[in-house]
């Protein structure tokens, strides 16, 4: 390969570069790697959770692809926190908080040690687009890898069958041997959350942006598969330096066109809308909300995978993994096929000799029989949501709810009114400040939600939250009501036993109170005291954006 170094050039080369060079050789350089491009090796690899457990390997096989491709490759690591196991308690607020930390530190390391290129290796939901978010900052030759999926536990169950276990044990439907039996169970090994929850939806998503190698979103984490993906992706980073392609020459507006068709397709996780916008504005591009309104009236939901459906992703892997599907949306004209890739070749060109799926396969639908003829995320818009909020109506739920609202300030007291049993057919439940800025740092409701669903209530209980959701969300549920509570939203002046109506077709959201009434309620509201006054949660909040921009604390204008 040519000796392409713009970066690391400037760390080593030259007489008063000597001390830089001197501190490497200890790091395991010859005098020979000094000539060589330099591709960093950021991985997510920590033993805080399994979804993240096992990329050391990965990361090894990817400094090995760039080795034997001719570069030098370093070894660098960044933070994760777990979804999982903060879900549901006050640490559950530094889950889309680190998602910015672990961007901005890979951009530290990037931009003080002169790497010519980079592969990013993340497994778990903020990891993902936080890598994908530098790549598009730092705009130096990068390839994604994904760390791949968990395999299914006992009788297929996976972390969102615990999460609903224990709302079938506060309905006595099911035993505290039984409840212990499946969490004892349900998560086998490495890998990530296995439906198409956040992480394999922003697998997906990374994929079709054309930053991963074809089928990286589509491996179990304990695979030859994923080791081959990742030794790959050196190789490639090192191709992308001697070609000069950089994330701006495949990030455009159709890049994430394609990416938001795949995730409707695929019935993705609402964080997809957070994390896309997160993207886009890292790269420059003006996605905006009503982007995934205009390309969802066109396109369908086709695969049947949890939680809203059947399958887990390693089914999806079994017979082909989510290429078909690409295949097939191409075909049908709803990809833009001339976009770049980090093959260095277009997203048609990479699918041109891609096969169909069995004909066999239960999993992903034909067009004529669509699980949803239109997206399954809906930005409503109306008097408690005037800047937008977004839905995940799979049509399961139906299209429409109109209920009573039941309000809480904050996760945990939803929660415990759900646990015990004092939320009733006909409610919506309303969890309010729990935004970017007043959560702070937007919490998922997923065990509100499971608890839900575990007590049997999913059909006829609806939730509404300036918080989001977990991929593993499901039921009528609305997240990212934006103003936010804590900004004096209109959420903020929802009352006990007002009427609401959430309507999916006419992606409206209604609060059924007089404009005279509200402007009195607001005369009288008053902002609560801030969760946090020092610390990273404090200074995330005064950064952050709402969450219609991303929730991102870089590149906007408060």
């Amino acid at each position: 390969m040519t000796k392409n170094r713009p970066y690391s050039s400037r760390i080593v080369d030259g007489v008063e570069q000597a001390p830089s060079r001197a501190m490497l050789y200890p790091v395991g350089f010859t005098e020979a790697d000094f000539q060589k491009p330099q591709i960093g090796i950021a991985s997510t690899w920590s033993m805080v959770t399994p979804c993240n457990m096992h990329i050391n390997t990965l990361a090894d096989a990817a400094a090995m692809g760039a080795d034997e491709a001719g570069a030098k490759a370093v070894q660098f690591n960044t933070i994760t926190v777990s979804d999982g196991i903060s879900m549901g308690t006050p640490g559950m607020r530094y889950s889309l908080v680190s998602r910015e930390v672990i961007a901005d530190s890979i951009e530290a390391v990037l931009g003080a040690q002169g790497f010519d290129g980079f592969v990013a290796i993340g497994g778990c939901d903020k990891n993902m687009p936080a890598c994908a978010m530098a790549m598009a900052r730092l705009n130096r030759p990068s390839v994604f890898v994904y760390g791949g999926t968990i395999q299914p536990g006992k009788e297929r169950r996976d972390v969102i069958s615990v999460f609903e276990a224990v709302g079938s044990f506060a309905a006595g439907r099911i035993s505290a041997a039984e409840l212990k039996e499946v969490e004892q169970t349900a998560i086998p090994g490495p890998g990530s959350c296995g439906g198409m929850y956040t992480a394999n939806t922003m697998a997906s998503a990374i994929e079709a942006l054309g930053l991963s190698l074809p089928n990286s979103s589509a491996q179990d984490a304990i695979s030859d598969a994923k080791r081959r993906d990742s030794y790959n992706a050196g190789a490639a980073v090192a191709n992308l330096i001697e070609k000069n392609i950089r994330p701006s020459d495949i990030l455009n507006l159709k890049a994430f066109e394609n990416a938001i068709t795949v995730v409707i397709a695929l019935e993705g996780s609402t964080n997809a809308v957070l994390h896309l916008l997160a993207i886009a504005s890292a790269a420059g591009i003006p996605l905006s909300l009503d982007d995934f309104t205009r390309i969802g009236k066109s396109v369908p939901v086709l695969a049947d995978m949890r939680p809203a459906g059947k399958y887990a992703m390693s089914e999806l892997i079994s017979i082909g993994g989510i290429q078909p599907l690409m295949k097939r949306l191409l075909d049908a004209g709803l990809l833009h096929g001339d976009c770049l890739t980090v093959t260095g070749k277009t997203l048609a060109e990479n699918l041109a000799n891609v096969t169909d799926y069995p004909k066999d396969q239960k999993i992903v639908r034909p067009f004529t029989n669509p699980i949803k003829k239109d997206s399954h995320l809906v930005v409503l818009y109306g008097n408690l949501a005037p800047e937008g909020a977004v839905a995940k109506i799979t049509g399961n739920e139906g299209l429409s709810f109109t209920g009573t609202a039941r309000c809480f300030h904050g996760e945990e007291a939803g929660m415990k009114a759900i646990m015990e049993g004092r939320v009733q057919t006909g409610d919506v439940v309303v969890i309010r400040y729990e935004g970017p800025r007043g959560g702070p740092g937007m919490r998922e409701m997923l065990s509100p939600t499971s608890a839900i669903n575990g007590r049997g209530l999913s059909k006829g209980v609806a939730l509404l939250t300036d918080g989001r959701f977990s991929g593993g969300s499901h039921g009528f549920v609305v997240g990212h009501v934006t103003p936010e509570a804590f900004e004096g939203g209109p959420i903020a002046l929802i009352e006990d036993g007002d009427k609401i109506t959430l309507n999916a077709e006419s992606r409206e959201i209604t609060l059924h109170v007089e404009a005279a009434v509200l402007k009195t309620r607001r005369a009288n509201w008053k902002r609560p005291a801030p969760y946090a006054t020092r610390g990273l949660l404090a200074k995330y909040a005064r950064l952050v954006s709402s969450a219609s921009q991303g929730a991102i604390t870089d590149g906007f204008d408060r």
